[in-house]
């Protein structure tokens, strides 16, 4: 298959057969046998999604054309402030740390870290916000343990 969007997070913006719904979240896996497909998430740890090892292949290249591209989860510093949603029940800060997840429907979820005694914790309830907010968060770089399975995307590559 020519033209693949490259593997990561997407949004669902048709349905795939029964096993895929529309408006899903999914992992698109590029390569791999027996070929281009989409994974479902199988459960959730530390706010991030984990995938089902077995996904459904595309029929063709050009169904992929169906996946809107989401931002990587992860920890972020928001640019410039915003409210979580019309209603405002919540602004976002400039330079807050915050953690980026998804529900199962690609919702995207802020998490608010805090400071304890013990350390850095991350809630495990989020904030719904609106997509056109991602745009004002940057990613930033964690170092990784390497011996440790990533939550995300450990059984895909």
């Amino acid at each position: 298959m020519a033209s693949l969007p490259p593997c990561g997070l997407y949004r669902t913006r048709r349905a795939l057969g029964t096993d895929i719904p529309e408006g899903r979240l999914v992992y698109f896996h590029n390569h791999g046998q027996p070929g281009p497909g989409l994974y479902l998430p199988s459960g959730w740890a530390a706010n991030r999604a984990r995938w089902h090892s077995h996904g459904t292949p595309l029929p063709d290249a050009t169904w992929a054309e169906h996946l809107e591209p989401l931002p990587p989860e992860g920890l972020y510093r928001v640019l410039a402030p915003f409210p979580c949603c019309a209603r405002r029940c919540r602004t976002f800060e400039s330079d807050q740390l915050v953690q980026l997840g998804y529900t199962g429907d690609a919702q995207p979820l802020l998490f608010l870290p805090e400071w304890t005694e013990q350390g850095l914790s991350v809630p495990t309830t989020g904030t719904r916000v609106e997509r056109e907010h991602l745009e004002r968060l940057a990613l930033l770089k964690v170092a990784r343990n390497e011996s440790a399975p990533a939550a995300g995307d450990g059984l895909l590559h």
